[in-house]
């Protein structure tokens, strides 16, 4: 059988565990394709956790079952994306397997429980992943229901075992090569640590002091290693779909800024990236803020795929179970939550989960159907009507996003800030700084892609740059081109102390020049102390951090007001090259960020005067484009668009 063609519908699903109902399939089975035909749910995600029904002991494998609801899927026009097990193993495998067994940062091993714990460096554990991967793409690769690979189940990493050090001291010699590069790097002649062999390395033991724990490097090195792991094992389970299937695209699902993995390196990696998209909705004004975070969710997975369409792989129709407060979703958030992700660029609108197990620490987890499939509920409904919408939206799949405007969200500049020892020691929010800045960009009409420092950035005409801490060569050469084309950049208060191996720069710093202002020294203020600035005749406060600095060649448009840095830039601009770069030498509230926003990115603010609470997003292709208006507030807003639109 021929390949499937193209799967042109919004999937609209989410994932199904029929293996939980085996024992009731002639009745369970034929009535949950009844339930999703009456939702127009056209796909569902088979075999995340299905290890234990599809290899009962070693060696001994069973799909008959999983053979039959494939083929009872596309009796119905079901598609199927098929998962791989490898988020939970069997009992029998650790047992049989110690290996697979993770060791935590105080070198003890972990015991048979949980998930997502598997050691990434066992060969055991590798070689039985391949194994029963390889089975699931020689069987099913021509199946009609097949539409996608789904690898693992939300990816994480952190094992100290011994075959995580040897890996360990490998990646560390690909790296750097010699031993006195890596002392160089690392700065070990601070403290004598000053290593004489690859092998004399072994993983920070952060939180607790039985080794090392201190060395910024050596951590950063330690994250970069484990996010470099979760990468080649994916590229292993991957790789019997590439040989079997290479039509069928593989992704695996990720967890926006949850996660410690570096996403946009990872996203080159997947045809397609996905993310679990999980917002606290209150049901009051809080959704508006809750939407924002949400929205900056989605624009960061659709920036680790180059800006292309994405999958919301996860979401939930009702309350969830492992939040301080499971609040039940109101009326319309169900359907808002689907087409939130549509408007930020996903091609799917996907669940968990749709019929909900009777047991297990998810039992009482929002999904489409409880445990008695009753369709009477007022869930179902809503999720029937998000259906019938989508149907209507076909059309949309495959159009993308693009923006002139890049905001710099880097997990290895991430890292690199969680380990300086300096400012705000405990945390340098920098997160919280992106998004920050993320929302008054939004506020003022202004869209943007997430980037990281290592994107091309030929196709943007401004960059912003909040607490870029750790600065790359290529991302500087990137900004001075920007500059060059009568761009725009803006750099935040603690950008480009170090560089990539977090060493602090000997010379002159490399933006410098186009700033044209030296960086002196960074102040930490807290509760007690406080300090503020004038712009454009208006009062701006300044909290957690005042970056000081000495002017060489900017025009200064605002200084501090206080303390003994009086009259020092807090605000500053250069023309540089044929464009203009600013700083931000001081952390603001939100106020300030959207009015300067709103007047030094003027030009790309291209729906002015919008209400509070209401966004709008365009996806677009070659001959169409298709205008969103989020309105995240629980009452009515006019809104004035300009041009001439047909509401579809």
């Amino acid at each position: 059988m021929k390949y499937n063609d193209e799967f042109r519908n919004i999937i609209y699903g989410g994932d199904y565990y029929p293996e939980q109902w085996l024992e009731e399939k002639k009745q369970i089975w034929p009535e949950d394709m009844k339930r999703a035909q009456e939702a127009d749910i056209n796909c569902f995600t088979i075999g995340t956790f299905a290890w234990s029904f599809l290899e009962t002991e070693d060696g001994k494998y069973d799909f008959s079952w999983m053979d039959e609801i494939l083929d009872l899927m596309y009796e119905n026009h079901i598609k199927a994306i098929i998962s791989t097990p490898s988020g939970a193993r069997p009992p029998w495998l650790a047992k049989k397997y110690p290996s697979v067994l993770r060791v935590n940062a105080e070198r003890q091993s972990y015991i048979y429980g949980g998930r997502h714990n598997s050691c990434l460096n066992s060969n055991d554990f590798k070689q039985k992943v391949m194994e029963i991967n390889t089975h699931l793409a020689q069987r099913y690769a021509h199946h009609p229901a097949l539409t996608g690979w789904h690898i693992s189940n939300e990816y994480n990493f952190d094992c100290h075992c011994s075959a995580c050090q040897s890996a360990f001291q490998c990646w560390l010699q690909d790296r750097y090569k010699t031993i006195d590069h890596l002392n160089h790097c690392w700065w070990n002649s601070f403290w004598s640590h000053m290593y004489t062999d690859f092998s004399e390395i072994e993983s920070p033991t952060t939180p607790c002091s039985l080794g090392e724990k201190y060395s910024p490097a050596h951590n950063l090195a330690w994250k970069r290693f484990c996010s470099d792991t979760v990468i080649r094992f994916f590229e292993i389970e991957a790789a019997p779909f590439r040989k079997y299937t290479p039509n069928i695209p593989i992704t695996t699902n990720m967890m926006a800024t949850k996660s410690d993995l570096d996403y946009f390196e990872f996203g080159k990696h997947m045809d397609i990236t996905s993310w679990d998209n999980y917002p606290d909705w209150h049901g009051d004004e809080r959704d508006t803020e809750v939407a924002l975070k949400t929205n900056f969710c989605h624009d960061l997975i659709r920036g680790t795929n180059n800006q292309n369409p994405f999958w919301m792989m996860e979401s939930s129709p009702g309350a969830v179970n492992w939040m301080d407060h499971n609040t039940l979703r109101i009326p319309g958030t169900v359907l808002h939550q689907g087409m939130q992700a549509l408007a930020r660029g996903s091609d799917s609108v996907q669940y968990f989960q749709f019929r909900s197990g009777r047991g297990g620490s998810e039992q009482f987890h929002g999904a489409i159907l409880q445990p008695d499939g009753n369709p009477d509920t007022r869930i179902f409904r809503e999720v029937c009507d998000v259906g019938k919408k989508l149907k209507k939206l076909a059309q949309i799949k495959g159009s993308t996003i693009h923006h002139k405007v890049a905001l710099i969200y880097d997990w290895n500049n991430k890292w690199a800030l969680n380990y300086a020892w300096m400012g705000h020691k405990v945390d340098q929010n920098y997160e919280e700084t992106v998004y920050t800045h993320y929302c008054a960009l939004q506020y003022s009409g202004i869209g943007v892609d997430l980037l990281d420092m290592k994107s091309d950035l030929s196709n943007y005409q401004a960059v912003i740059v909040p607490m870029g801490y750790m600065i790359n060569k290529h991302f500087i050469r990137e900004c001075q081109e920007i500059l060059k084309r009568a761009g725009k950049i803006i750099f935040s208060y603690l950008t480009s102390y170090v560089d990539e191996e977090s060493l602090r720069f000997a010379h002159v710093n490399p933006i410098e020049e186009m700033t044209g202002v030296r960086i002196d020294e960074l102040d930490a203020i807290d509760e007690k102390r406080d300090n503020y600035f004038v712009w454009k005749n208006k009062t701006y406060k300044v909290k957690e951090y005042a970056q000081l600095v000495t002017n060489i060649s900017s025009s200064i448009l605002a200084t501090y007001c206080k303390q003994f840095y009086q009259g020092k830039p807090v605000i500053t601009e250069k023309k540089a090259e044929n464009g203009t770069c600013y700083t931000i030498q001081a952390k603001t509230d939100s106020d300030f960020l959207r009015d300067f926003y709103s007047t030094a990115l003027s030009e790309f603010v291209k729906y002015p005067g919008l209400p509070y609470g209401v966004f709008v997003t365009e996806r677009s292709t070659e001959n169409n484009t298709w205008l969103f208006v989020e309105n995240t507030n629980h009452f009515a807003c006019n809104v004035n668009i300009p041009g001439r639109w047909l509401n579809i």
